[in-house]
């Protein structure tokens, strides 16, 4: 697809839209490329050859509005901008579907690296690799300190029995996608559900809180923006520290076709990343082991839903036809981090 026709993405009727809205904006003609690596939502790198733009709509073909809604993401942007958390500054939020075929909105094109492999993240070194995931876990801090209210995001989700909702959601969405045993699975969800722990004080949280949804910069490799907004909500903080320890850990799987960055040298175990969230927010993490159990769950259900897919030929692409042997790894994981239930950092005193 050349510059001109990136796929979902008129240009020219871009164009004419933002010289409607936001008179001035742009100086030419505008170009544009679709940002590969996102799994959901489309994002496009726009340029007039004097300034860039960063376009986000939801996917080709997409029916589910609820899933991928551009006004949720641009709102939590907008009101993250003026706080120390490093998110792109909006410029623009178009609900008319008739502009481009889809709502979408513009934000300002930030500098920086996404790092999605282990390989990326060795050219580093081991201590910018370091400094690099210390990095993300401050900025975790930053996030979960954001006073909702405050932000103009005190009802932007319902954290009452938001971890109660979660492993329901997640819960529905195995039982669509069985089609083999797995054995475990009904395990790992049951001990979850009997488990519950109590949440702390809500937060914004980010929902897919990881790495490669960051973009890093500059010679201390800082992070420049925090990217893909789409699972955002108000609920319990730790779910994000859960996720980001389950991201940290070692799969053991070689040529995993699910992309991790945890094996390149000088990556922080995740009990130091914990350690470090627990001392930078004041938090008790003394439950971790049930967040972390439950990401586990969570991303057994995405990939065992993938595989099925990929059953019903409904996938296309390298790395498909291996996914299935992934979940067992992930259920096992889940259970052997909620028996084990590793000692966790408690909250730092003083």
């Amino acid at each position: 697809m050349s510059a001109d026709h990136p796929p979902g993405l008129d240009l020219d009727r871009l164009r004419a839209h933002l010289d409607r809205e936001r008179a001035g904006l742009t100086r030419g003609p505008l170009s544009g490329r679709l940002i590969e690596g996102g799994r959901s939502n489309l994002t496009y790198a726009v340029t007039d050859g004097r300034a860039r733009w960063v376009v986000r709509r939801p996917p080709l073909g997409h029916v589910l509005a609820t899933a991928h809604d551009m006004k949720r993401e641009h709102r939590v942007i907008s009101a993250l901008h003026p706080t120390p958390v490093p998110v792109p500054g909006t410029v623009l939020l178009c609900e008319d579907e008739k502009v481009i075929g889809a709502p979408f909105y513009v934000m300002e094109f930030v500098p920086g690296t996404p790092y999605r492999t282990a390989a990326e993240l060795t050219a580093l070194g081991p201590e910018r690799t370091r400094n690099a995931v210390l990095g993300l876990v401050d900025t975790l801090v930053e996030l979960h300190a954001v006073d909702p209210e405050a932000a103009g995001l005190g009802d932007f989700g319902r954290p009452d029995g938001f971890l109660e909702r979660q492993l329901r959601r997640w819960g529905k969405q195995l039982e669509s996608s069985r089609s083999r045993e797995l054995p475990g699975i009904d395990e790992l969800r049951s001990a979850l559900a009997a488990g519950l722990p109590d949440s702390p004080a809500p937060t914004v949280v980010h929902g897919d809180y990881r790495l490669d949804n960051v973009l890093i910069e500059g010679a201390d490799d800082r992070i420049s923006a925090v990217l893909d907004w789409e699972m955002s909500t108000l609920g319990d903080p730790l779910t994000d520290l859960g996720l980001l320890a389950m991201y940290s850990a070692r799969l053991e799987v070689p040529d995993s076709p699910v992309s991790t960055t945890s094996s390149a040298p000088g990556h922080p175990e995740p009990a130091e990343l914990i350690e470090r969230y627990a001392a930078g927010s004041g938090r008790d993490v003394s439950s971790i082991a049930w967040y972390t159990a439950f990401a586990w769950f969570k991303l057994a259900v995405i990939l065992e839903g993938i595989h099925y897919r990929y059953t019903l030929g409904q996938t296309v692409g390298h790395g498909f036809d291996r996914i299935g042997e992934l979940v067992p790894v992930f259920i096992d994981h889940g259970l052997t981090t909620l028996r084990g239930r590793p000692r966790a950092a408690r909250r730092q005193e003083g």
